[in-house]
This record gives structure tokens, C-alpha cells and sequence, in this order.
């Protein structure tokens, strides 16, 4: 493996907009691939794997709660952000998605650390717990799912062959089951979840990025950690919302069901209750630290 270093907009001798000050930002460039990571916060070592699509900067507020805590080290997964193109003809596996991951942290020089996924970064979590169990001090498994007999997530790979109007329903039935026209009416801070989530749906994308997109549903819908969900035995956290339609409560409790040190805690909220429940944020960080 092969380290260089790049420069960026946060190099220079002001403070950045996340602490600190300026300087090169470390690039790993793997044997396909050349991975951005950002390394942010003070405290236990913490891995983060983000959901589907998800760049460091679309995740800048969830990155940010959990720096206030630990040392955050985040990459943007592969062909998204400003992590390049692949250099290989095959598509990515779940595995290869474990395995930068693990990349990083050799990198880093983290023999071990707390590990965090969410939703498809979750999946990618479990993944890269179950090939490397001793790397893995703590694991928070948000809003996911074991794949094969433990469950899937809604299969997003079918939606593009969908109208407008009937994806726009399907999407919004997937982020919160509870979720209609009078029920965000009434309830302003989800109307405000929804139109974010909307807006940030319609922002144009190049190619690029929809390519890293397609590359991790392809992944997704492979996904399958059912059957090695045993090895994982460090103290675990399965957490859901109650009314999540893209990764149902069952899947979580699934997933528990086959990891001996997990507790399962269920929230309000749909697919984003750690931002619907004030008090999923705290149990989760109180848990890893």
C-alpha cells in the first residue's frame, strides 16, 4: 500500500471549520482506488462507516456529534466525495468495502477501535467485524440489516425503474412508515427531515458520483453476513426505529439474535431516528465510550 499526500482547501495557517488548523490531508491510494479520509474529534478511536450514497460532507452533522466524543476517523466510500474512480473492472463487494476500511486504519496505525455504521454502512460494519472481530473494541450497527436469512433492506436498486411519483411514495414510506401528507403537517421537524432529504435528492450529480452510488446498491443487494454474524463478540449495540420501512425493526432484532454481547435498543423514528429521537444520539455515544 501506498501513502501520498494531497492538499485541499482546508491547508493553510487558519483554523478550519472543523478545529484545528491547516495542512495536507492524508489520501490513501490503494492498489484500484485513492481514498480521501478526514481524521476529527479527541478521544476513544472511532471507525465510521456512512449510509447509502453518503459523503463525509453530506454526514458533516452526524461526523460533528460524534467527534464531540471520540477521535473520528471517516473516509468518502468508494467513487463518492472525493474519493476516486476505481481503477479495477470488477465491481466492489461488500468485502471490498470491509477492507478499506481496515485500509485505513493500517494506515492510521489503529490496531484496534470502536466501530460505527449506519444503514449500508452498517452492513459494511458487520462485514468488517466479522473478517476482523479483534480490531473491534465496540460496534454500533444503526438502522441495518444481516441480509440472507437474518433480513434484507429495501432492495433501493429497483426504485430507478420506477416513475417519479411512485418512487417519491416509496422513499417517503421507506425514511418513516408513519410519514404522509397530514402527518407531516402536524409535525414540522420531520416535514423539515423530509424536505432536506428531498432537495438533496434533486441537487444534480456527475457521473462520478452516480456511478458510486450504483456501485454500492449492486454491493447492497448482494449483501449477506447472515450465516458469519457469530464471530462477531465484542460488546455490541443493535439499534432501530420503531417505524423503519427501508431496514424494519425485525432485521435488527435478527441481527442481535446471532451476536452474543449485543443489546437491542429501538428508538422514534423511522430510518432517521438518531436525529428524529433526541435520545438515540446520547445512548449511542454513551455506549461506544
Amino acid at each position: 500500500m501506498e501513502i501520498y499526500w494531497c492538499q485541499n482547501r482546508y491547508t493553510s495557517t487558519e483554523p478550519c471549520e472543523h478545529g484545528g488548523y491547516g495542512g495536507p490531508v492524508p489520501t490513501v491510494s490503494l492498489d484500484d482506488i485513492d481514498l480521501y479520509f478526514e481524521v476529527r474529534g479527541a478521544g476513544p478511536r472511532l471507525l465510521v462507516f456512512n449510509g447509502s450514497g453518503a459523503t463525509i460532507a453530506a454526514s458533516d452533522p452526524l461526523i460533528g456529534l460524534l467527534a464531540a466524543h471520540f477521535e473520528v476517523a471517516v473516509h468518502d466510500q468508494r467513487c463518492l466525495g472525493r474519493t476516486g474512480l476505481s481503477y479495477s473492472e470488477l465491481p466492489p463487494t461488500m468485502a471490498d468495502y470491509a477492507a478499506d476500511g481496515a485500509a485505513l486504519l493500517d494506515h492510521l496505525g489503529w490496531a484496534s477501535c470502536r466501530v460505527f455504521g449506519i444503514s449500508f454502512g452498517g452492513m459494511v460494519a458487520q462485514e468488517f467485524a466479522v473478517t476482523w472481530p479483534s480490531r473491534v473494541e465496540k460496534l454500533a450497527l444503526l438502522c441495518t440489516s444481516a441480509g440472507g436469512r437474518g433480513g434484507s433492506s429495501y432492495p433501493l436498486h429497483t426504485l430507478a425503474g420506477l416513475d417519479a411519483a411512485e418512487r417519491e411514495r416509496i422513499s417517503l414510506h421507506n425514511l418513516d412508515t408513519r410519514f404522509d401528507a397530514a402527518w407531516l403537517v402536524d409535525h414540522p421537524f420531520d416535514e423539515a427531515i423530509v424536505t432536506l432529504m428531498a432537495d438533496r435528492s434533486r441537487t444534480p450529480k456527475t457521473e462520478p458520483q452516480q456511478h458510486g452510488e450504483r456501485l454500492q446498491l449492486e454491493a447492497r443487494a448482494l449483501h449477506d453476513v447472515w450465516d458469519r454474524l457469530y464471530r462477531i463478540t465484542c460488546p455490541t449495540l443493535v439499534a432501530y426505529g420503531e417505524f423503519d420501512g427501508l431496514a424494519p425493526p425485525a432485521n435488527s432484532e435478527a441481527i442481535a439474535s446471532r451476536i452474543r454481547h449485543s443489546v437491542l435498543t429501538g428508538f422514534q423514528g423511522g430510518h432517521a431516528f438518531v436525529y428524529q429521537d433526541r435520545a438515540a444520539a446520547k445512548q449511542v455515544t454513551a455506549f461506544l465510550a
